[in-house]
């Protein structure tokens, strides 16, 4: 005989299927509903629209409009933009090897700046020759992204190249055969003093963690390696695979690095390492700032998690969400959020709110009543919220808006090439490397006249100020007052010359470098004059100090 209790029972559970097939037929009604608005409007431009329309266009914008009101990080990519997607995440492509920019004194582009032992490096090609024509088809006036993609193309095949020399101005005809090219993935590595080791990874690209292996393995041969630095600021991340391998150069094999968890449960992963470590004990410090997202985070929380390092820099970028691509046809694809990533301690490096940033991408203030506290593995307490926050802090640091200006148009590289070719044949040492103060007159001279718009700090501030009394009908009692002040802070270029001389010498003498020591270069002359590093290398040769830090 039925109980009371199993007859509700059976009621209470039919009454659930019900609602579960009426909240799907809903569902399939409401979905069903929205497409054929869709359809609708999309027949009704193609049809009735006052004058001929691109289909491939108003799809296109359709799909990015859809997807850009769900999270930053979900996108639409057609065909083309697919491939440039592959070699963001692979760091490999075919071609010759070199980056390209738009000459600002002519209608050509030219070469910026050569990969070291590339197709392009050995056929001579130097920062600053013109690519005039590619197999006998003029460039002239051609934008940067098609001779890029002329350029490129199916390893081993071959193409003329009609170049300029950006010292002689001759001509001449070079024949060149593209190559798979890997852009590396570490920028340097080397030692900062006698025993501290340092790696700077930009990139989490496809086979980053063997490439960083080997660069410790031969550090550790010296017979000098007492210390690590594994610098992460500015990698925005990559392969998760790579971040795990990563991770497992300085854990026990086996170790739990990362877990994902999203709304399909099949899908969740736990992911651990599955080499074997290159050093367990070897002192490590890893520095961070607010451009260290995704992967980056995962390799800086999960080693804090587990104890394993010391934390350096500032916040980081706070992107703890997973994105899958799924083909939508035609070569089509999207990349789509589907998961969260949460490391060891439990916490997930996502953002609590990943629409307001501060004016650099770091995450802004998050109260204390939205983060949540965990345990590392020896018990130290770490929050959730946003990012990883450093065990050892530094005050952010922020390139001026001038300076940052005459990067963005340019000058900065047009210089460089046109002090390159007027001096190619100096002995050129990446750190003795300094202009001279009649060297940075020439500079001077070189962008006067040349078209610079940029907005002062300042001017932002008053522009923040403008706004507000605009809102508290202020504006007619301030207008006075606002305009002098705007009189005084108005951009003069020769004024900020010489106020920001330091910082754009910075940027001169480094880009400088990159043409006559290549990419590696640079990065050597950064590391031997950023005091952070210098920091961080005291910090990893204390032992007794990284341990207290850690326990």
């Amino acid at each position: 005989m039925r109980t009371t209790g199993h007859i509700l029972s059976l009621v209470l559970l039919a009454a659930a299927t019900a609602a579960f097939g009426q909240n799907t037929r809903r569902a399939d009604f409401d979905a069903g509903k929205n497409i054929e608005i869709f359809f609708n409007v999309y027949r009704g431009v193609n049809t009735q629209y006052v004058d001929s329309v691109d289909n491939r266009k108003l799809i296109e914008a359709a799909a990015e409009k859809m997807l850009s009101s769900l999270d930053p990080y979900t996108e639409y990519f057609n065909e083309e933009e697919m491939k440039e997607f592959r070699v963001h995440t692979t760091g490999q492509y075919g071609g010759v090897g070199s980056l390209v920019r738009k000459d600002s004194d002519t209608d050509y582009i030219r070469i910026s700046e050569p990969y070291r032992d590339s197709p392009a490096d050995r056929a001579g090609l130097r920062p600053g020759d013109l690519i005039v024509a590619i197999d006998g088809v003029s460039m002239k006036g051609i934008k940067v992204d098609t001779v890029s993609a002329r350029m490129k193309g199916v390893p081993g095949s071959s193409f003329v190249m009609t170049v300029r020399d950006g010292a002689t101005g001759s001509e001449r005809d070079v024949e060149i055969k593209r190559e798979r090219i890997k852009i590396p993935a570490v920028s340097y590595a080397g030692f900062v003093n006698d025993s501290i080791g340092y790696v700077s990874l930009d990139s989490f690209s496809d086979g980053c963690a063997a490439d960083v292996r080997r660069y410790i393995a031969d550090m550790k041969r010296s017979g000098r390696l007492k210390g690590l630095i594994l610098d992460l600021r500015g990698n925005g991340g990559g392969l998760l695979d790579e971040a795990v391998a990563l991770t497992g150069l300085f854990v026990p094999k086996g170790t739990e690095v990362v877990s994902i968890k999203g709304r399909v449960e099949a899908e969740n992963a736990l992911y651990k390492t599955t080499n074997e470590p290159i050093d367990t004990d070897l002192p490590l410090v890893v520095m961070v700032n607010s451009a260290s997202a995704s992967s980056s985070e995962i390799v800086a929380g999960a080693l804090q998690d587990l104890d394993r390092a010391v934390v350096y820099g500032t916040r980081t970028f706070g992107k703890g969400l997973v994105q899958s691509t799924m083909s939508v046809g035609y070569g089509s694809y999207m990349k789509i959020t589907t998961a969260k990533y949460y490391i060891p301690s439990g916490r997930c490096i996502q953002a609590v709110d990943y629409s307001h940033r501060n004016e650099d991408g770091s995450v802004g203030n998050i109260p204390d009543s939205l983060m949540r506290e965990f345990r590392t593995a020896a018990g130290r307490i770490v929050r959730d919220g946003g990012g990883i926050t450093p065990d050892i802090a530094v005050k952010p640091e922020y390139a001026g808006k001038f300076a940052t200006a005459l990067v963005a148009y340019g000058y900065i590289d047009d210089y460089a090439v046109k002090y390159y070719n007027k001096h190619r044949d100096i002995d050129f040492d990446p750190l003795a490397f300094r202009m001279s103060d009649d060297e940075y007159a020439d500079f001077c001279r070189f962008i006067e006249g040349k078209e610079l718009e940029y907005t002062s700090a300042t001017q932002i501030e008053l522009n923040k100020l403008k706004s507000i009394a605009r809102k508290e009908d202020y504006s007619d009692k301030l207008a006075p007052m606002i305009e002098q002040i705007e009189a005084v802070v108005k951009a003069d270029k020769k004024r900020d010359l010489a106020l920001y001389k330091e910082e754009i010498l910075e940027y001169l003498e480094s880009a400088i470098t990159a043409d006559y020591a290549y990419a590696w270069g640079r990065s050597q002359r950064a590391v031997a004059n950023d005091p952070h590093i210098d920091e961080a290398a005291a910090l990893a040769g204390d032992r007794q100090k990284l341990d207290s830090l850690l326990h």
